[in-house]
């Protein structure tokens, strides 16, 4: 969370700008993929760039348009993913940002909340960004997704959240049920396997510290 004075029209102006700029910043860290990720990465600046309420401010969707922490828990070859109930697909687990927190700090919280363990090492910046359009039971919002990944041991003991999640499982990369999964999940896959992110899919320490 920023730490600045609050109470006044000025400093809760003061709060926003300062947190668009960061989120601006972690975009800016993203080197999209393909023309898919081009077109998602532009539109995501220009929303926050126009200085647009970022952050979802009641449920289910209000502003329509708001920004995400997905985190893709993964070890060597195999993601961790969620049977989301609202959803209806399976997942990434990962949250809404909350008014003025940053979204590595979503993740920290979101992780714990969500899985029932902390992040064995920072986290690093995300490594892709989507503009989706969302399905199941409170669909027709749009939610801007920063991907981030967390490295865990497929032995980590969990203690997921029934209420949101049906369930937890593994999947190794090439058996992740697409059909049923984010629309961009297997584009995700395919960058997490590329050479830039080669070091995601095996083990060890992620080399790039978190500013928060």
């Amino acid at each position: 969370m920023i730490d600045a004075p609050v109470g006044t029209s000025k400093s809760l102006s003061f709060l926003s700008n300062q947190m668009h700029d960061q989120i601006r910043a972690e975009l800016e860290l993203i080197e999209p993929f393909d023309a898919v990720e081009r077109e998602h990465h532009a539109d995501a600046l220009s929303w926050v760039s126009s200085g647009a309420e970022l952050f979802r401010l009641e449920k289910p969707a209000t502003p329509p348009k708001h920004l995400v922490s997905y985190f893709a828990v993964v070890d060597e070859q195999h993601i961790l993913l969620v049977d989301h109930r609202n959803a209806q697909l399976w997942l990434p687990a990962g949250g809404h940002v909350e008014p003025q927190e940053h979204p590595r700090t979503t993740v920290l919280r979101e992780l714990k909340e969500e899985l029932g363990f902390s992040c064995p090492h920072p986290v690093d910046p995300p490594i892709m960004v989507t503009c989706t359009l969302t399905v199941g039971l409170t669909a027709g919002h749009i939610d801007v997704s920063l991907w981030y990944v967390v490295r865990a041991r497929r032995e980590q003991p969990l203690h997921y959240d029934a209420n949101e999640f049906l369930g937890v499982r593994w999947f190794p990369f090439a058996e992740v049920p697409l059909e049923r999964a984010d629309p961009h999940m297997g584009r995700f896959i395919a960058k997490l396997r590329s050479n830039s992110f080669g070091e995601w899919t095996s083990r060890g320490e992620p080399g790039q510290a978190s500013p928060v």
